[in-house]
């Protein structure tokens, strides 16, 4: 098994000799599994691990018993552990999320911490092909597109899967050989969870009395709607610069330009503009985005209100996006600590920066396209960057050829509106502006082929420390 699992890291290229793993240990089947594949793995690769374990403070002593256990395990392994406590129940109240869901935001936020604090490279997580089949079944029942149906990404930026390429009996199978004891998370024995009905009841059907090898076969599928999905992703971002304009109050569909696309691009041109309004495409579905194209056959004047305070309204040259309540961003003057994290005094944000070579096999694709993440060529950056709000000598490079343009300019001929020019923080090297976060980055910091180095930085809301052990 551990020559497939090589095989399948060498497929999607997600370790390399100069990595620092953070690896995501809960002390049950998978995770352990993961752990002592990556250690076997180690001594011919090369790359170094550090375990993170997460108490959600939600199963009292069988929490505090997986906790030791894991802590125990890495320890006689020679491996850093380092543990976080966390009151899943009282965040998912605050934040209005579900017990699951929470779990997996303080889960993710954890692994954060630990990869820019210790200038980690790569996240690794256990997910399998049951896994998988489990996420497409999820997703095709509560109603989904492409995304939903291609399942989890063996490797997503610098989050990788190693176990992605093997199903779960293999991994039961691999750790009787090996003698590797683990911890039963009672929840998972039952029902109560829709996830754990599937796992139960649904995957089981379907391999018994359909095809025993319906979770591979599944999993065969998403890979090539992954394929599928990248396709799309890049025509949708090419038709969105003819379609959409940026305007004072927010992003105006062209109604002409909209009409003479395909409905595929149609329906992925107004996705993308409702995510980048909300900076999530958490609960956006379908219906929304139905209810946006309903729009462009009504009379100018009619409105749709959807998720995350968004408006839709119907103009004379289209639909405007806009969302109607904006949050204040805390003016603030900070130099960044590169690497590490930089907390605002005033805000409730976070900077993290981590630094890393440039491999051989690096491509362009793996740049995330996230708002608030972006990659920078750190061997053009001289002198310290700061995070604050503009200055009257700031300038923006909008070119590969040098060209700059101040950034007073910029603000006028993107719209926008002059009471929220004054909260937008900028990533700066002294009046050199690397980046206007949420609208875009210098074109002087780019990575290019002669980049040896690259600079992530990341701005995230700020959360507690865990303890290291």
């Amino acid at each position: 098994m551990e020559k497939k699992i090589l095989n399948f890291i060498e497929k999607y290229h997600m370790l390399q000799k100069e990595d620092k793993v953070i690896a995501g240990i809960s002390g049950g089947a998978d995770s352990i599994c993961l752990l002592f594949v990556l250690l076997r793995l180690q001594e011919k690769i090369g790359f170094d691990v550090i375990a993170v374990h997460v108490n959600h403070g939600l199963r009292g002593e069988s929490a505090k018993r997986d906790e030791r256990f894991t802590e125990t395990f890495c320890r006689e392994r020679n491996v850093p552990c380092i543990v976080y406590h966390e009151n899943v129940k009282e965040i998912a109240a605050q934040k209005k999320l579900s017990v699951e869901e929470a779990g997996r935001l303080v889960r993710r936020t954890a692994f954060e911490e630990v990869r820019t604090r210790y200038g980690g490279t790569k996240i690794a997580l256990a997910h399998h092909q049951n896994d998988n089949a489990e996420t497409m079944l999820l997703n095709l029942a509560r109603g989904t597109g492409i995304r939903g149906l291609s399942g989890i990404r063996p490797v997503n930026g610098y989050m990788i899967r190693p176990l992605l390429g093997i199903n779960r009996k293999e991994i039961e199978y691999y750790l009787k050989e090996h003698q590797l004891s683990y911890c039963e998370d009672e929840t998972n024995a039952g029902d109560e969870y829709t996830r754990n009905r599937i796992r139960h009841q649904i995957l089981p059907m379907l391999e018994e009395q359909v095809n025993r090898q319906a979770v591979r076969h599944m999993n065969e599928t998403m890979e090539q709607l992954n394929q599928i999905r990248d396709y799309l992703e890049r025509e949708i971002e090419v038709h969105c610069r003819c379609v959409v304009r940026q305007e004072e109050e927010g992003l105006l569909l062209l109604r002409d330009e909209w009409m003479q696309c395909d409905p595929v691009i149609q329906n992925g041109i107004i996705q993308n503009c409702l995510e980048n309004l909300a900076g999530t495409g958490r609960d956006l579905a379908s219906v929304h985005v139905a209810a946006v194209a309903e729009l462009f056959e009504k009379q100018s004047g009619r409105k749709r209100n959807l998720p995350y305070n968004i408006c839709a309204e119907r103009k004379y040259e289209g639909i405007l996006l806009t969302k109607q309540t904006e949050e204040k961003q805390t003016e603030c003057r900070e130099e960044l600590i590169i690497p590490g994290i930089t907390r605002l005094k005033d805000g409730n944000l976070r900077i993290c920066c981590t630094i890393w070579e440039k491999d051989k096999n690096f491509s362009i694709e793996q740049i995330p396209q996230n708002p608030y993440t972006k990659w920078f060529d750190y061997d053009i950056i001289k002198n310290s960057l700061t995070v604050r709000t503009r200055q009257p000598e700031d300038v923006l490079c909008v070119n590969r050829q040098g060209g700059t343009q101040k950034l007073k300019s910029y603000f006028i001929n993107e719209k926008i509106p002059a009471k929220s020019r004054e909260r937008i923080l900028l990533i700066a090297e002294g009046h050199q502006i690397l980046w206007v976060v949420g609208y875009r980055m210098s074109s002087r910091y780019q990575i290019s082929e002669h980049t040896k180095r690259i600079i992530e930085i990341k701005i995230m809301e700020d959360k507690k420390h865990g303890r290291d052990n």
